[in-house]
């Protein structure tokens, strides 16, 4: 009974823990859009009122961590956008960084589109750092509202730390060059990746610059030395076309404008009386974000490993099969759509059943320590963060393969312990347990042990009473050989 009860205390507290880590990545997302600029109903109107004669400027959000799931969500509606022929699609970006593949396939779907791309860096506040910065200078017009910034586009690993010291002070390479050759030194391969990964980006943006006439010379500042900007900065130095207040000043302020849209076709947008079609991002994009997450994959593979574990080893519990077969599903998901490592995939899910194998046939050790061994590998070569922009923080790798260790520790500790005990299980067990009279007649009856009915005799003539608890002094075949009890405080096992 008392078992049982910490099987469901226990499946109570995993499904919690779930719980929990889906709210906690879930709540800033959800606390975003409750606060969220919505145009009253006579400015933003849905596509079943729109006129023929009015012109249309589509209008999505884009918010978050720049990924797979952005790049689609971008894709769709652009599609959407020239399906309707819109005068633009407005990009209303706040953004922190995100993947280096899922920037670039943005910014070659921004310059491949046959309707002029917006992006609009707002509200107040927000701002279009890292990717959002190639972004933008990939975008046909570039707006930001009061009160935003950009910049800060050096390289760094999605999911680790973030620039360096010198770039968040922003002195220049020459400052250093001491400091920088005797760490090289140190690091030579670590820093030749680093270096050509910010050559290959400051080229990147400084090509977007020149084809869309904007500051090169500061873009490629932004990515070698983390440079960052004002909106009223930005539009001085040619960074950016317009500062609005909001989308409607923006759409005011965009007529007339003439771009480069697709084959180098130029357009003139018409704005002046234009509806705008504003989209929300909807449910599903939110949590593909939140899922899609470096840490967050990896956290849903590790929980969906101990759930399988958990259940493997309390058959009959189920909560912690089910949620840890859902969690399992969802990493697998998010690492297929990652720039993933396939070989640190097959090494954390080795890990994990090393571990889990531990749990159910105990190796002393073997299996538990070789197991945690090739999580903690699997993790580190999860992804390579100098080529894909992605890579897992140091202190998630830790704090799981440590919470691991213990697990592992825990279960060694339990297997010594049952190696060191008394027997409890099969003929051995039962001798000297304490046993219930059911019923005694003729020098022989019956008694109940352990929630069995076995035949007993007596290891001398005796009798006894229906009730009394007997101890088990020995087994003869089908019968137990039984004796009285002869002080009940005796320390006789049950």
């Amino acid at each position: 009974m008392a078992s049982r009860i910490i099987r469901y205390i226990s499946a109570v507290l995993f499904l919690t823990g779930f719980a929990g880590l889906v709210l906690s990545f879930a709540a800033p997302d959800i606390a975003a859009r409750a606060d969220r600029d919505v145009l009253p109903p006579s400015e933003a109107r849905d596509s079943e009122g729109l006129e023929a004669s009015y012109p249309v400027v589509y209008s999505i959000q884009v918010q978050g961590v720049i990924g797979p799931v952005i790049h689609e969500h971008i894709k769709k509606h652009l599609v959407q956008a020239e399906a309707m022929n819109a005068e633009a699609l407005v990009l209303e970006m706040h953004t922190p960084g995100g993947l280096l593949t899922s920037t670039r396939d943005i910014t070659q779907t921004i310059l491949s589109a046959s309707v002029p791309v917006v992006v609009y860096v707002s509200p107040p506040g927000a701002h279009a750092a890292s990717a959002g910065t190639y972004i933008l200078y990939a975008s046909h017009i570039a707006a930001m509202a009061p009160g935003t910034n950009i910049g800060a586009a050096t390289p760094v690993a999605m999911g680790t730390e973030g620039p360096t010291e010198e770039q968040r002070r922003g002195t220049s390479k020459d400052d250093d060059d001491d400091k920088e050759g005797a760490e090289k030194e140190k690091r030579p391969s670590q820093g030749a990746m680093a270096e050509k990964a910010v050559s290959d980006a400051s080229a990147y943006i400084r090509g977007l610059a020149e084809m869309r006439g904007r500051n090169a010379d500061w873009a490629e500042k932004a990515v070698r030395e983390a440079s960052s900007l004002t909106a009223a900065e930005a539009i001085e130095l040619n960074v950016i076309e317009i500062v609005a207040e909001d989308l409607q000043d923006l759409v005011v302020q965009m007529h007339g404008r003439t771009v480069k849209v697709k084959d180098g076709v130029e357009k003139t947008l018409d704005t002046k009386d234009a509806v705008i079609l504003r989209k929300d991002t909807g449910w599903r994009v939110r949590f593909l974000q939140i899922i899609t997450d470096p840490n967050v994959a990896f956290l849903l593979m590790t929980l969906g490993g101990y759930g399988l574990i958990y259940e493997f080893a309390n058959p009959g519990t189920f909560v912690p099969g089910v949620i840890g077969v859902i969690c399992l599903v969802l990493g697998l998901f998010a690492m297929n759509v990652l720039p993933v490592n396939y070989a640190g995939v097959i090494l954390i899910l080795l890990g994990l059943g090393f571990m889990a194998g531990e749990a159910v046939v105990p190796s002393f050790g073997v299996l538990g320590i070789g197991g945690a061994f090739s999580f903690a590998m699997g993790a580190t070569i999860l992804y390579e963060p100098d080529l894909t922009g992605v890579g897992l923080s140091w202190w998630t790798i830790g704090v799981v393969t440590g919470f691991s260790f213990l697990i592992l520790t825990v279960v060694l500790a339990y297997a010594i312990k049952g190696q060191r005990g008394p027997v409890t299980t099969g003929k051995e067990g039962m001798l000297n347990s304490k046993a219930e009279i059911l019923k005694w007649a003729n020098g022989k009856g019956d008694v109940r042990v352990s929630g069995e009915i076995w035949s007993a005799v007596p290891d001398q003539p005796r009798s006894f009473r229906k009730g009394e608890m007997v101890k088990i002094v020995r087994i003869d075949g089908l019968k137990l050989v039984i004796a009285p009890v002869d002080d009940p405080e005796d320390d006789i096992t049950v």
